[in-house]
């Protein structure tokens, strides 16, 4: 009974330490979201005084108001949209049907391609701007949100199809063969069992390609020359000049940057839930 109580204590025990590294973790992580949002509601004077202020007292909306009236905010934000609507589309129909036919196929090369898709994945991305940047500027590409668009695709359509793989394998085949056998077609029993199953896959996935799209800097920064083309991660760069860095309404700015990250993931964080119960229900 003894030994028993001493188990039970020890294991509270390395739970509350292990609770406790987790939050202070948390805390480490979220301190940088919280300067932000804080920095942004900040007056300049508080902004930058020696002793730091933790919580904006008084609060103004002057950054955020000048960061919307900055020059080309609303052609930056179109382009965003545009490079991210059809990065994500694009990537999701491409790798599933690549997806679908590595891991439900056999045919030659099949193994190396998936060699070639780890390997894709291991080569930095600042590697591959001037290659990329001579195939764009031969295809007259450069300063096209259509050069930026491809130029997406070669590391987000990667890892979209080995992700998708890996879903794709988990789901049995002999669900579809029931299908077939109840007469269903081959087209039929994709549409009926394989893509309702797949939906969990494919919005984790396209929160992944959402995020690396709407964030990425470096390649949109050297493709895109003229400032009503670029991106909202570029545009963010004009906050810092010559005279020094303003940096309330670049704070402001990166909060509203931010947001349609967090809205696209707390919308689609339900789906993904649902798409799970319904797959378990369904298999």
């Amino acid at each position: 009974m003894r030994g028993s109580f001493d188990v039970r204590n020890r294991r509270n025990r390395q739970r509350l330490v292990a609770n406790a590294i987790g939050l202070v973790v948390l805390a480490v992580m979220l301190f940088p979201v919280y300067w932000m949002i804080a920095t942004s509601f900040k007056p300049g004077r508080d902004i930058l005084r020696f002793d730091p202020k933790w919580w904006p007292s008084p609060w103004t909306l002057d950054n955020f108001s000048d960061a919307i009236h900055r020059p080309y905010f609303t052609d930056n934000v179109k382009n965003s949209a545009i490079v991210v609507g059809v990065v994500v589309a694009l990537s999701l129909v491409i790798g599933f049907l690549a997806a679908l036919a590595i891991a439900r196929f056999r045919f030659y090369g099949r193994r190396a391609f998936i060699v070639v898709i780890i390997g894709v994945q291991m080569i930095p991305a600042t590697a591959l701007i001037i290659p990329l940047y001579v195939l764009l500027a031969r295809a007259n590409q450069v300063d096209r949100l259509s050069g930026v668009i491809v130029t997406y695709l070669t590391f987000v359509l990667p890892f979209t199809v080995w992700t998708l793989r890996g879903f794709v394998m988990g789901i049995p085949p002999e669900l579809e063969e029931a299908a077939m056998v109840d007469g269903c077609t081959r087209f039929g029993a994709f549409l009926r069992i394989l893509l309702p199953l797949i939906v969990p896959g494919l919005v984790a996935t396209s929160i992944f390609a959402f995020v690396q799209a709407w964030n990425e800097f470096i390649f949109a920064y050297v493709i895109l020359a003229s400032q009503e083309n670029q991106t909202l991660t570029v545009w963010l760069a004009s906050f810092t000049t010559s005279r020094g860095t303003d940096w309330g309404p670049l704070m402001a700015a990166a909060t509203l940057t931010s947001l349609p990250v967090v809205i696209f993931f707390a919308l689609v964080q339900r789906r993904v839930a649902f798409g799970l119960t319904a797959g378990a229900v369904r298999g």
